[in-house]
């Protein structure tokens, strides 16, 4: 389990920021002609929580 978000911060976390970018962008313009936002905010959320919990965790283990 350790390896895994070492290997998503290293190597999967530019991909996950650009799904971030592209998601949050969908959003509000979405918001801005008052569709729906559910997906993209679901993606959105996934994404950061991803980067936030293996840099987390890369940060506990020390490397």
């Amino acid at each position: 389990m350790d390896i895994t978000f070492i290997f998503i911060s290293f190597y999967l976390t530019p991909i996950l920021s650009i799904i971030f970018c592209l998601n949050l962008v969908a959003i509000l313009k979405k918001i801005k002609r008052d569709e729906k936002t559910a997906t993209n905010t679901f993606w959105l959320t996934t994404s950061f929580l991803l980067i936030v919990w293996s840099i987390a965790v890369t940060a506990i283990l020390g490397t």
